[in-house]
């Protein structure tokens, strides 16, 4: 496992120009192994995000070879409560074609995609349009329902559940409108699925559980896949009072596996001084942060960190004005990226692993999966 340049370097080199990371240096990197310590999270300047080669998890030449790449991932869920992982399972030939096939999507008249729009938080699929969501830790009515009226988040998005489902069916673009769109992220739905079981499996060897512990509460797919676009901004907007492209949250489930492209804007925060810190695109990993579910489920052991996404570097275009004035307007550029939300099955009962308990005992009731996830969705969309 290797840690990721401190928090101050990567700030002043993201306020500069974009910070471009290659595949070479990501493993130059992990070869500068070094273990994760408490004292390497607790100081802004110290603050890391593991890096972890989790081909020494899938193809393990030996069993201690195999704990040791578990007990590296727990800790850094422990610690910072999100990772980098690098060989991950997930093929750069297929990331390529979904990141494509998400630009055409989004690139659709919002007139079509608005015909596949998002209706219900049980079923949690179809098109959110821009300014509708505002994710926030609050619980309150009135203070969601303002936010989202003086600060809604700047992002448009696409939900997709498993496609069988007898009940909640999904929203698909005609085939004409989006070529091969379907299959494409079917394919990819059930790779990021495959990812996340074998994932949970190696928390499971890292809590000290039985390798499978969590194959039979995971396995009937109840996760959300989300197509994210944050479109071109101008800057100003974005410096609105409690403005962002995603305000700062945590996520509902066990984890979440974020693909994203070079634009970066992910900051997470240092869980022990509420500050953050940017999560820098690295080529070929993806970034995985625990859920609140899985915190609970381990009694808290396992973090669910709060993040955000802001503005990225800057650029100047000159644009012009109804009156024919040109003036030079600062821009924030695109943004697209893909988070596989994953979930334990709706009917699945959350509560405190046997070797989580700790000497004070459960902290949270238990709790049923779908009772969780559709209480939370409903406190966030309108």
């Amino acid at each position: 496992m290797v840690v990721w340049p401190s928090a101050p370097f990567t700030n002043l080199v993201l306020r500069c120009t974009r910070l471009t990371i290659s595949s070479d240096m990501a493993l130059c990197l992990w070869r500068q192994t070094r273990t994760l310590s408490r004292n390497d999270v607790k100081s802004d300047v110290s603050f890391r995000i593991p890096l972890v080669d989790f081909s020494r998890y899938r193809n393990a030449a030996s069993h201690s070879e195999k704990q040791q790449t578990a007990d590296d991932i727990v800790n850094a869920f422990r610690e910072v409560g999100f990772v980098y992982l690098m060989n991950h399972g997930v093929t750069d030939g297929m990331l390529e074609n979904v990141f494509g096939q998400v630009k055409e999507f989004f690139r659709m008249p919002v007139q079509k995609k608005d015909q596949l729009a998002w209706e219900d938080p049980r079923a949690n699929r179809g098109y959110v349009r821009q300014g509708r969501e505002r994710v926030t830790q609050s619980t309150s009515v009135e203070e969601i329902a303002a936010l989202r009226l003086t600060a809604p988040d700047s992002k448009e998005s696409m939900e997709i559940g498993r496609d069988w489902d007898s009940v909640w069916k999904n929203q698909w673009p005609k085939e004409e409108d989006v070529p091969g769109f379907r299959s494409t992220i079917l394919d990819f739905f059930e790779a990021c699925h495959d990812t996340h079981t074998v994932i949970m499996r190696s928390i499971a060897l890292g809590l000290r559980l039985d390798e499978t512990f969590f194959d039979d509460k995971i396995n009937e797919q109840w996760h959300n896949l989300r197509l994210l676009s944050y479109p071109p901004l101008d800057a100003d907007l974005l410096r609105k009072d409690g403005q962002a492209r995603a305000g700062a949250h945590s996520d509902y489930g066990t984890l979440t596996l974020l693909f994203q492209d070079a634009v970066g804007g992910l900051e997470v925060q240092n869980p022990h001084t509420m500050h953050f810190h940017p999560a820098t695109p690295i080529p070929g990993t993806v970034v995985v942060n625990v859920g609140d579910l899985l915190s609970r489920w381990s009694n808290d052991t396992l973090r669910s960190t709060l993040h955000r996404v802001v503005a990225p570097p800057s650029y100047m275009k000159t644009a012009t004005s109804a009156t024919g004035e040109q003036k030079q307007v600062e821009i924030i550029p695109e943004r697209k990226s893909i988070a596989f939300f994953c979930n334990p099955n709706f009917g699945a009962v959350v509560e405190c692993l046997p070797t989580c308990v700790g000497s004070e005992g459960p902290k949270y009731e238990p709790v049923q999966t779908e009772k969780y996830i559709v209480g939370r969705l409903s406190d966030t969309y309108f």
